[in-house]
């Protein structure tokens, strides 16, 4: 059973969303049709056991992935028809992505790790270091960017990727997604719950929509939006209780 909401301002629409994976001879049905609808500067996080399509789901809404069949539309991109060099602009018009191990680079400080996509992408050295410092200090790590991951706990690290993911987004990101795959697995309960607090004001003030794959219910408690998932389908969905 698939379910859909239907809101106002819509940022994410998907119909009868299927996704395949070819593993030698066999075909492992990862999505089984899924419908959804997001609201604009929504909140939602995705919970269920590991293998159940959550970050499936993600990777699909994030231009990592294409469906095999149905329909996804984000940030008005139809996703299932663009080409490879449409995903690659759509990703860095669009989305943020924040993973359960901080992927910084261990030599370079905090002000270098949230930098170094921007230069990437191909901004100049000084606007990169003024974007990038303006957003450490909005998650808190304006004393902290001259330290490198050593120097830092793991939840200062996580901070540090989310700036990382926001730095080139616009501003402001109304029209974009923060993706968050197990955000705090791999952080203890006090710093989980200050990602999770972080998360959720950056949603509120910044309005950028966040979607969230996690087994924690602490998040699921934040959110706007809650959608169990099992074997590849939405079970329930509906606001906290």
């Amino acid at each position: 059973m698939t379910h859909t909401a239907s809101f106002p301002g819509t940022i994410i629409s998907a119909k009868n969303l299927h996704k395949s994976y070819r593993r030698g001879q066999v075909t492992v049905p990862a999505l089984r049709g899924i419908d959804l609808a997001v609201e604009t500067g929504a909140f939602v996080v995705f919970i269920g056991p590991s293998g159940c399509g959550k970050s499936t789901l993600l990777n699909l809404i994030g231009g990592i992935d294409q469906p095999s069949s149905g329909s996804l539309q984000v940030s008005g991109v139809q996703l299932e028809a663009a080409s490879q060099a449409e995903l690659t602009r759509f990703r860095r018009q669009h989305i943020g992505f924040v993973f359960q191990f901080y992927n910084l680079l261990p030599s370079l400080n905090a002000l270098d790790n949230v930098c170094l996509p921007l230069l990437a992408q191909g901004w100049r050295w000084g606007r990169a270091r003024q974007r990038s410092a303006t957003i450490l200090a909005q998650v808190g790590l304006h004393q902290r960017q001259k330290h490198r991951p050593g120097e830092l706990s793991g939840g200062e690290q996580q901070r540090v990727a989310i700036a990382r993911a926001l730095a080139g987004l616009p501003d402001p990101p109304t029209q974009a997604l923060l993706l968050a795959d197990e955000p705090t697995g791999d952080l203890d309960s006090v710093n989980a719950r200050t990602v999770i607090s972080l998360m959720h004001e950056l949603n509120q003030r910044l309005g950028v929509t966040l979607l969230v794959a996690t087994h924690n219910l602490t998040i699921a408690q934040e959110a706007d939006q809650v959608y169990e998932m099992q074997d590849g389908r939405i079970h329930s969905w509906g606001s906290p209780s």
